[in-house]
């Protein structure tokens, strides 16, 4: 199992490689680097868990909010840090959506082998297939 740093570096490099010259890559990386940040607090939140999304996504900004005012003190580092992290969560840019697309197939990598019915397998196989066709 790798840890939520592992995670959140892997994401930075995958979304560097863009040839998209659309996307502000500077940002796409700072994105990555944040995006997953409120976990270091809260821990990886999975639906199998049974906590709501609506619960998830409070834990999850009340961690950003103590990150950003408590530890950081209101920085402007911090504030860039909040941003980004928001934007990723509402998705609400290019750059948001686009670095969406690696850690959906970080989930897809880990899940896969797991599955155990050959036709569910499959399904698996076909949806890597389309998600490498559009990344």
């Amino acid at each position: 199992m790798n840890s939520i740093s592992d995670h959140m570096y892997r994401m930075s490099i995958l979304v560097m490689c863009t040839a998209d010259s659309r996307l502000d890559v500077s940002k796409c990386v700072m994105m990555a680097l944040v995006h997953d940040l409120a976990e270091a607090q809260v821990g990886d939140i999975s639906p199998r868990e049974g906590i709501p999304k609506a619960e998830k996504r409070r834990l999850e900004a009340e961690a950003i909010h103590n990150f950003v005012h408590e530890m950081l003190h209101d920085s402007p580092a911090a504030q860039r840090m909040c941003a980004l992290w928001q934007e990723y969560e509402e998705g609400t840019s290019a750059e948001a959506r686009f670095v969406k697309g690696p850690d959906l197939q970080g989930f897809f990598d880990s899940s896969i082998p797991h599955l155990r019915h050959p036709e569910v397998q499959q399904w698996g196989r076909d949806l890597m297939c389309r998600i490498s066709r559009i990344s």
